[in-house]
């Protein structure tokens, strides 16, 4: 085990991803998972449309995010854990609600058994992403008891993306070929990927370089740390920049699970990951970063938010005030809406 905590250190360490086989997720549940993302995007894009998320909703069906303010190439749909933490409660109901707002999900005469896929698909990759915390927390002298390990049992607000990349054959008003997704980092603590058998389009920049990353294996999760473990270790765990491109020739489908602390939870660089120096980052309110992106992803508020905002010495930084304003004015149990904050989200 100690090995496994040096090398899974090691590799969060090295700005690029990893894989793990043998992961304990059924490769039945899989395929049933990977076929319900299939019948889902193969509905009518007028029936998938009456699931669209909007300003007051983060959850449901999307063809127009956009990434780095340049939209992507893709359709996708967000499922998150119910604020009531039951599946089985209305989607709607006022128990099912939270910042990230409720599910969207088609009912049983629609898609029979995608709720009940998709759910179970979910709670197994919750406990997974809990046994990769856990090996991340003892890389780094930690235990079970580490305060980011038991925020992320408690409550943790984590979402399930199912991505599907349409054939590319066009361009940008630029001339530019669209990407998939812009380059970016993840927001969240860690991210469990299932990347497309058939269609490998993920890229890492390591060295300046874009690196193609190819699944090892049909039933493989490819794994990255996020933009709030990169803080909770004070910088040692970096989250990757990554881009997805886009295909003239092949559709792809790929299911990122992102594993997310509480909205309450003020990530803060952990003791023992100064040993070397001071904390380089100020606490982070994951429920304001996490609204705060959101809503540049419908919607172009300039600069996106990135942990580079929360560092020591940058306190001037409007971020870093506005998060403190909105931990008093938000309910993280009502769905976060983006035309009531935008007064806040676009001072500068």
């Amino acid at each position: 085990m100690k090995k496994l905590q040096r090398k899974s250190r090691r590799l969060a360490e090295s700005t690029v991803f990893f894989q793990i086989v043998n992961h304990g997720v059924s490769p039945e549940l899989i395929e049933s998972y990977l076929e319900c993302c299939q019948e889902y995007f193969a509905l009518p894009l007028e029936v998938k449309l009456q699931w669209k998320r909007n300003e007051g909703n983060a959850r449901g069906f999307f063809n127009d995010e956009l990434t780095q303010q340049k939209r992507d190439w893709k359709e996708a749909l967000d499922v998150g854990v119910p604020g009531s933490r039951d599946w089985s409660v209305a989607d709607d109901s006022p128990e099912s609600k939270c910042l990230d707002g409720w599910n969207q999900l088609p009912s049983e005469d629609i898609l029979p058994n995608f709720r009940r896929t998709v759910s179970k698909y979910f709670e197994e990759l919750s406990v997974l992403a809990d046994r990769i915390a856990v090996i991340m927390a003892k890389g780094l002298g930690q235990d079970e008891n580490s305060p980011i390990i038991q925020e992320l049992r408690k409550n943790h607000s984590s979402y399930l993306r199912s991505n599907y990349y349409p054939l590319c054959n066009g361009k940008r008003d630029d001339g530019s070929t669209p990407l998939g997704i812009s380059p970016h980092r993840d927001a969240g603590f860690l991210t469990i990927l299932l990347q497309d058998a058939d269609c490998h389009s993920l890229q890492v920049l390591k060295n300046d370089n874009w690196m193609t990353i190819h699944p090892v294996g049909k039933f493989s999760f490819t794994i990255n740390t996020g933009d709030m473990a990169e803080v909770w270790s004070n910088g040692r765990y970096k989250a990757p920049l990554h881009r997805v491109l886009s295909n003239e020739t092949k559709i792809r489908y790929s299911t990122p699970f992102f594993y997310n602390p509480s909205y309450e939870t003020r990530v803060k660089p952990l003791k023992d990951a100064e040993a070397d120096g001071a904390p380089i980052f100020n606490d982070v309110l994951w429920g304001y970063f996490r609204a705060v992106r959101f809503a540049g992803d419908l919607t172009d508020l300039g600069v996106e938010i990135q942990v580079s905002h929360f560092l020591k010495g940058n306190e001037d930084c409007a971020h870093q005030r506005k998060q403190e304003v909105f931990a008093k004015e938000a309910d993280f149990k009502v769905p976060f809406n983006v035309r009531k904050y935008s007064p806040l989200l676009l001072q500068r």
